[in-house]
């Protein structure tokens, strides 16, 4: 009978302890609560707590958490009706706080997320709430995390998921855009073709004063030319002359001859003479060619021919020019 009652005894201790015992999972923190008053609050890991006077109160998950924001109806400053939802996401700080500042802690964040979203939204224009979602979060993200401070919480993140306009205003959206759109490729065509137009007219201009600088130049060249040919023209004219003045009368007939020459040649190249008759003898062509000849002998050939004997120097030999008369003589 003693020993049992030793066991029964052994066994109540051992429960008695055991129940004292708190194990705390990473992530969590458990209030302790003195006869429903908060003390402190277990942390993770092993704790040990008197049975019957201490227990357990609030379980608080102290990790980060999402918090769904339900799809609602919002009027904008312009009185356009959107839907919309967004997450929250936010974690305790305080486990104390957060359990006993607060009844229901998840509910009151949702509340105060949506009731806000509807004030910021509201506050602004259509075309600003689709735009402008980076300003809609910030300014969520203030509003309540400042007020959510005294509850021991940390709003970390709020993001607006979804905005959905009413579907007529969906087409004049698209509508609009189209029409922005086609305005932006009228205005590009248009610069397209206005530089076309402006490039092709310096094209032009540029090729015009190429042209003309080419002509000028080609003109200067030509005046060179005939400026070179009238110099030489005068050049011959005036030796022709000097030879003349010596009484070379070889010079004229050498002269004279050319121009004959010259002028034949006109006729051989007309393209329009099939048959040309010469109203001229043969034989004066031959005597001018026979002139140029004798000419060529006295300026090249007379130095280098030997003196005869005596030093006596022989009468030279005068040659009929192509013009002069076949069967006269000058009287001498």
């Amino acid at each position: 009978m003693l020993t049992f009652i030793i066991a029964l005894l052994v066994i109540l201790v051992v429960l008695f302890l055991m129940s004292g015992i708190k194990i705390v999972r990473q992530g969590y923190h458990y209030t302790i609560e003195h006869f429903g008053r908060f003390t402190t609050v277990a942390h993770p890991g092993f704790n040990f707590f008197m049975p019957f006077f201490y227990r357990v109160g609030r379980r608080v998950n102290m990790m980060e958490q999402v918090l769904d924001i339900p799809g609602q109806e919002i009027i904008t400053k312009d009185n356009a009706m959107v839907s919309t939802d967004g997450v929250v996401f936010f974690q305790v700080l305080d486990a104390a706080k957060a359990a006993y500042e607060v009844s229901d802690l998840y509910v009151a964040i949702m509340q105060l997320t949506t009731t806000n979203l509807r004030t910021v939204m509201g506050s602004m224009d259509l075309d600003e709430t689709l735009s402008k979602r980076d300003e809609i979060n910030a300014r969520l993200l203030s509003v309540v995390d400042q007020a959510t401070e005294s509850w021991g919480v940390k709003i970390t993140r709020v993001e607006i998921k979804d905005i959905r306009p009413p579907a007529d205003i969906v087409n004049a959206m698209g509508r609009q855009m189209k029409a922005e759109r086609e305005k932006r490729a009228v205005i590009l065509e248009a610069e397209g073709s206005r530089a076309s137009a402006i490039l092709r007219a310096e094209g032009e201009k540029q090729g015009q004063i190429l042209e003309a600088e080419g002509r000028r130049e080609a003109a200067f060249r030509d005046a060179e030319a005939r400026e070179r040919a009238a110099e030489a023209e005068a050049k011959a004219t005036q030796m022709v002359s000097d030879a003349i003045a010596d009484g070379n009368t070889q010079a004229i007939n050498y002269f004279i001859a050319q121009k004959y020459v010259e002028a034949v040649s006109q006729f051989a190249t007309s393209p329009n003479a099939k048959t040309i008759l010469f109203p001229v003898e043969a034989t004066q062509l031959i005597g001018s060619l026979g002139g140029i000849g004798e000419i060529a002998r006295e300026a090249f050939g007379r130095g280098s021919d030997p003196a005869p004997a005596g030093g006596a120097t022989p009468p030279a030999v005068r040659r009929r020019g192509p013009f002069e008369g076949s069967g006269g003589s000058s009287g001498q």
